[in-house]
């Protein structure tokens, strides 16, 4: 959050939608075909994995990376045309979401034109293009000490803002200097003083990797200055070890609330339960009850939700980055998640209480009590995240927001989540 991002953020929700593997035509078409389902989700962004030509050299898998762009200006043609992508956008405005664009600056493909036109903004290694993650090999780093490239990028992000897109969320932002970002900001808040900036921030682990090979990788501290709300990447594992490793919670807790104090006043983090680098959260849980308990937690993490395409579905596969792997919708709410996200966006838009005072109670080792303190009132959610019922002693009671039922104060046996004023 930069100094002038608004608290009101966190009253917003994002769904990220993989254009390949979204809908059964494989394209922005499918987007637009489908633009109603997500408004119904009541989310306020959609925000698109690339949608550049994909490179040829050194591809991984059959069609490829997304993240592997050859031109930051054109649309990869198996997706549609620039027809296509001003429908999508004119379409989405029209049903009241914004439209987030990935922007991948960190890296090209090996392919793409810059490495003829320009092979001296690139990177290199004993005189030949390379990346600092050798894992990536699909792709080659920039190099931004040449300033020129600087005005090629801020360039980039003009064309696309003055197309009408909404916001950005810039890969691997802390590995792309921060006065860059600065200055990024300050060019599209010009086009649109309400142009959201999202960055995704990384792993605790993967800053200290970088920085112990020389490499420069940013905090999530330093990256607020520029952008609006940053991923929570740094406490992520934590909450995951619970379910993937059966260790305790508490430490994701405590982690939750060390946010509270370590960032400025105004801060809003991405939070999700899944993405398209992460494992869909489903393969780890046993219960469609257990998912909508970790759904309505999801909505009482202080940020800004994000939902990733069939996950309102309850799927367990994440679709292949690399190949064509259409999502299977023939789940879709079954387990009634799509109609939980709905209402919990609707509530948090309605009650506000993002913004409250935050207080997290561990009630059980799998029971977790969220309270956000107003002035006149306080929100509670209690949730269960193990798969069997929990038995828990209420101190309050009330009617839970979500079913209508009046829960009493006292023992009571918790199953689906809760969430009720007091």
């Amino acid at each position: 959050m930069a100094k002038d991002s608004s608290t009101a953020l966190r009253n917003k929700s994002i769904y990220q939608v993989f254009p390949r593997q979204f809908s059964e035509t494989h394209d922005l078409q499918g987007v637009i075909n489908n633009l109603d389902r997500i408004k119904r989700l009541n989310v306020d962004y959609i925000y698109l994995l690339p949608i550049h030509p994909i490179g040829k050299v050194n591809r991984k898998g059959t069609y490829g990376s997304p993240y592997s762009i050859v031109d930051y200006y054109r649309i990869n043609p198996d997706l549609g045309n620039l027809e296509n992508f001003k429908i999508l956008v004119r379409e989405t405005h029209a049903r009241g979401m914004g439209l987030i664009l990935d922007i991948v600056f960190n890296h090209t493909a090996h392919d793409a034109a810059y490495t003829k036109t320009h092979p001296e903004w690139y990177f290199r290694k004993d005189g030949k293009f390379t990346n600092r993650v050798g894992d990536w090999w699909d792709i080659i780093d920039l190099n931004f000490e040449n300033k020129e490239l600087w005005e090629e990028l801020l360039g980039v992000l003009r064309y696309w803002a003055e197309l009408g897109i909404d916001g950005i969320r810039a890969d691997v932002a802390p590995l792309i200097p921060l006065e860059f970002w600065m200055r990024a900001r300050a060019e599209l808040k010009k086009i649109n003083p309400e142009f959201l900036m999202v960055a995704e921030t990384v792993h605790l682990h993967f800053i200290k990797y970088l920085r112990d090979r020389g490499f420069s990788a940013h905090s999530d501290g330093e990256m607020f200055q520029a952008f609006d709300i940053c991923y929570d990447y740094d406490i992520f594992d934590d909450f995951l070890a619970y379910f993937r490793e059966g260790k305790s919670i508490e430490k994701w807790v405590e982690a939750l609330l060390r946010q509270e104090s370590i960032y400025p006043d105004n801060y809003v983090k991405l939070r999700f339960l899944e993405n398209h680098d992460q494992e869909r959260i489903g393969k780890y849980l046993k219960t469609p009850c257990q998912f909508r308990n970790l759904t309505a937690l999801l909505f009482f993490q202080r940020g800004v939700q994000m939902v990733y395409n069939g996950q309102e579905c309850g799927a367990t596969k994440r679709p292949d980055l690399f190949e064509l792997d259409p999502i299977n919708w023939s789940g879709y709410n079954k387990a009634g998640i799509a109609d939980l996200i709905s209402k919990m966006n609707g509530l948090k838009k309605e009650l506000g209480y993002l913004n409250g005072a935050l207080e997290i109670e561990i009630l059980t080792p799998h029971v977790l009590e969220f309270r956000y303190c107003m002035k006149e009132k306080s929100v509670i959610g209690l949730f269960n995240l193990a798969p069997e019922p929990q038995t828990v002693e209420l101190k309050h009671g009330g009617r839970d927001l979500l079913s209508g039922r009046m829960i009493a104060s006292g023992r009571q046996k918790l199953t689906e989540p809760l969430v009720f004023i007091n």
